[in-house]
């Protein structure tokens, strides 16, 4: 049988911070989402399912644990196969899901892991929808999946399983936040965007209802959404200000430079195009992160990309992400076989759970600043964003090398010189990091009228915390 903490060493919830587009618990400390998504049927999380090797997955989350990982994005059910349905028939919540979410949010709980829920598996449900219970041929509430949200019957199911969830979970901090719909789309509601405003503020309004009733407050919630959607159906009000959603999160997808990558370098740039591009859509103090990506039309074709390779397009893409801007380092999609993130990726992520201890989130008032960064040398490319008093920056050498190749830490050493814009007068600490062995040094510079910086690398890129002391 497995034991939780004890109830003094429950997890607080997590809520929006009231003065910078960033997270915290109920306690006022930062909190950064670190992690990737992850799903009952894939090898790390399987053993849960009929409790068949609760052991191997406690070992997992303690590995998770101290790697730094802190959250996990999982979908209620995954309708893959037929046997990890939520319900079945609509309406009738099975026991051994229901067995599988009980001993997940405990294992969560006594490894500090939180959850992003999205409460449909909306990928496998279109694909293999004449099995899918909420079908009326299987007396489901749905005759086609072009009506999944705009069917009033099909809204009462969905709300029937949000309300069992809350109900059952929702008093956890383990539960991180809701995303109510994985990539909402024009496509299951007649091919029209009119009705998915409201169908959003029907989910947000019934959820928060039930938990502020049952709990007095309520777990942030977002609608997640593939991101070349957002232009080709004029999606931006939708998914980056609907008025009850709290932060924002797409999934960073393109042809060519994500998703079937021959280089590391132009995921970064992508992934850093697409965070400044949604920055620019959103309300002052909303956070936004990408909760899914990677190569995914690469993966299609079932092979791995080269590990070594794989591990850097991870990484880069993982500190574009946050130096642009956005919370965390995004949520990969594993598209590996098997189907789970590589100990370099793991390290990646260690990493990158000491770099955000440096910066003071909660009064983070960001602004992209990708275009506005000055590096001496043209070779490198600068990702970065900042307010008054401090900035992260990212450096990163344009040197693309194919997908079979990896780039290796340069030999000889190169002077740099980085002018960062918006800094307001006074002293500062820089802490100059290593993305693959932490920090190197912090050095201790006077801004009176512009922040420049000066340092020597020898590596291919290079993340600076700078911090303002007086």
């Amino acid at each position: 049988m497995i034991t939780g903490n004890q109830e003094n060493e429950k997890l607080t919830w997590i809520q929006l911070s009231m003065d910078s587009p960033y997270f915290v618990d109920e306690k006022g400390n930062n909190w950064t989402p670190i992690g990737q998504n992850d799903a009952m049927i894939w090898p790390d999380l399987e053993g849960l399912f009929k409790r068949k090797n609760i052991k191997a997955v406690e070992v997992h989350f303690a590995f998770l644990a101290a790697h730094g990982v802190n959250c996990l994005r999982i979908m209620l059910e995954y309708c893959q196969t037929e046997n990890r349905y939520f319900e079945r028939p609509a309406g009738r919540f099975q026991p051994n899901m229901v067995q599988f979410w009980d001993d997940l949010f405990v294992l969560c709980e006594k490894y500090k892991l939180r959850i992003l829920l999205t409460p449909f598996d909306t990928f496998w449900m279109e694909r293999r929808w004449k099995n899918h219970p909420y079908n009326a041929s299987n007396n489901g509430p749905c005759k086609r999946k072009s009506q999944w949200l705009t069917s009033p019957e099909t809204l009462e199911a969905i709300k029937n399983r949000l309300t069992f969830v809350t109900e059952r979970w929702g008093s956890s901090g383990v539960l991180f936040a809701w995303d109510l719909w994985n990539e909402i789309n024009p496509a299951h509601a007649l091919g029209k965007t009119d009705g998915l405003y409201e169908f959003i503020n029907e989910l947000s309004v019934h959820v928060k209802t039930l938990e502020n009733g049952l709990y007095g407050k309520t777990h942030p919630q977002t609608v997640s959404v593939f991101a070349p959607l957002i232009a080709r159906y004029q999606m931006k009000d939708l998914i980056f200000r609907h008025p009850e959603l709290d932060f924002a999160s797409t999934h960073l997808y393109e042809s060519g430079t994500i998703n079937n990558p021959r280089n590391a370098i132009d995921a970064a740039i992508t992934s850093g195009k697409l965070v400044e591009e949604a920055i620019m859509h959103l309300p002052e103090k909303r956070p936004f992160f990408d909760s899914e990506h990677g190569p995914i039309d690469h993966y299609r074709r079932k092979r791995n990309l080269p590990e070594l390779f794989d591990d850097q397009y991870f990484l880069n893409m993982q500190w574009a992400h946050l130096a642009s801007g956005a919370t965390g380092g995004g949520m990969r999609w594993p598209y590996r076989q098997p189907h789970v993130l590589t100990h370099g990726m793991r390290r990646a992520q260690q990493n990158l759970s000491e770099f955000v201890k440096l910066i003071n989130w909660k009064i983070f008032s960001r602004k992209n600043l990708n275009p506005h960064i000055k590096v001496s040398d043209p070779a490198f490319i600068a990702f970065g964003c900042g307010d008054g008093n401090q900035a992260v920056v990212w450096l990163l050498k344009n040197e693309k090398i194919g997908r079979n190749k990896v780039i290796q830490s340069n030999t000889k050493k190169v002077l740099l010189t980085i002018q960062v814009p918006g800094l307001e007068n006074g002293c500062y600490k820089v802490h100059i990091w290593n993305t693959l062995l932490g920090e190197i040094e912090t050095i201790e510079l006077e801004k009176v009228q512009e922040m420049e910086i000066s340092l020597t690398v020898s590596v291919t890129n290079i993340a600076l915390a700078i911090v303002k002391v007086t």
